[in-house]
């Protein structure tokens, strides 16, 4: 089984930002990058889980051509705090990136030589850092022994005296651009952490959907224009009732609709346009929940898929981790599970951000067929 060359990862990353000099007609033209993504069996957060997360690595390449000698930007999916669970597990083993594997992760980039790690996510502001993710179950002492590792609330402009603006790079389906927290921009190298699991809206919640918390809600939020913001992004994202405040940039067009079902998807992929090109997804697929992506959604079901999955595209490792779940990543509105809302996958394609083609994809370690753990249809609503 080949390895991924320092020359792989320039060709790959090449390809993403050529497609920011081609206009969308061109850009929806051209074929969308190709990057490989590993699979290997992982089915507790232990011993097992850092071997396994070694191995997963080792199949793209390893980690130091990737991550020696830079800050690397990790965004987390703790969506929705700390709420009751199912059957007495936590939120790490149900609906949150688990504590123990961010851990793992972040020991591994230092051992690779990372410059810095910063863990990003949003949560209401005035509650601390220490706090919040200590009720998330981190181990904080840990973390900062890992070396260099530190930690922002990207629900406002933190540390930074401004907010750091990201175009989207060639095809914009709703923003240009966004402002954003300034670690963002200080990321020379980017991380999608996030979990194995269905959404209401998107249908699906891998490395894709995970960007959708990166904006701040100072700025998106349905109480945006203070610092000390904390509400949801109903009004801006889902329901296009409201523009950002400023700096942020408003919609290229209002007239699109203003359905979630529409916005979501393609907010999403806006978002991953903006991001830093240079990114890898790591996906969380070892204990997890179907149905939807938090036990505010009904009915919920726990699962465990016993995987790890990683890749150096976001689109591909998406498409392959949607047809590990038992779903066509090519699917169409009103199939499982795309009930409610577009196919991200597919607009991000057409973006000209990665392939959802899985004949193009190389899988390395485990099939998708010996991976396979489908989960149950949402149900409709």
């Amino acid at each position: 089984m080949s390895e991924l060359t320092r020359r792989d990862v320039l060709k790959f990353s090449g390809l993403a930002a050529a497609g920011a000099c081609l206009p969308p007609a061109l850009l929806r033209a051209a074929s969308p990058p190709v990057a490989p993504v590993a699979i290997t069996r992982c089915r507790s957060y232990g011993k097992e889980m850092v071997a396994a997360l070694d191995d997963l690595f080792q199949k793209l390449g390893g980690l130091k051509p990737l991550v020696g000698g830079k800050t690397v930007a990790i965004k987390i999916n703790l969506t929705g705090g700390v709420r009751p669970v199912l059957g007495g597990r936590s939120a790490g083993q149900t609906y949150h990136v688990h504590p123990d594997l961010i851990l793992a992760c972040c020991q591994a980039f230092a051992r690779a030589g990372a410059k810095r790690i910063r863990l990003l996510e949003g949560w209401p502001p005035p509650v601390s850092a220490e706090k919040f993710l200590g009720e998330c179950g981190w181990n904080l002492r840990a973390l900062k022994a890992a070396g260099n590792v530190e930690w922002e609330n990207t629900n406002n402009r933190g540390a930074a005296k401004q907010y750091s603006t990201l175009k989207v790079r060639g095809q914009a389906y709703i923003y240009p651009s966004f402002a954003v927290n300034h670690s963002y921009e200080d990321a020379d190298f980017f991380v999608s952490l996030a979990k194995m699991k269905n959404h209401y809206t998107a249908g699906i919640t891998l490395a894709l959907k995970n960007y959708f918390g990166i904006v701040p809600t100072s700025l998106y939020g349905d109480d945006a224009g203070s610092e000390k913001s904390s509400a949801s992004r109903g009004k801006t994202f889902h329901r296009g009732s409201a523009q950002p405040a400023a700096p942020a940039a408003a919609e290229l067009n209002r007239s699109t609709p203003r359905d979630d079902g529409h916005r979501v998807p393609r907010i999403v992929v806006d978002l991953v346009g903006a991001a830093p090109p240079i990114a890898l997804s790591i996906i969380d697929g070892i204990r997890s929940v179907q149905g939807g992506e938090g036990p505010w959604i009904k009915p919920l079901r726990i699962v465990d898929p016993g995987l790890l999955v990683a890749g150096l595209n976001p689109v591909c490792t998406d498409a392959i981790c949607t047809a590990v779940m038992g779903y066509d990543p090519a699917a169409e509105f009103g199939t499982p599970p795309l009930y409610h809302g577009g196919n991200t996958i597919k607009l991000a394609e057409a973006a000209g951000l990665g392939s959802a083609d899985l004949k193009q994809i190389e899988v390395r370690g485990l099939s998708i067929k010996e991976a396979l753990y489908p989960f149950e249809p949402k149900a409709r609503s």
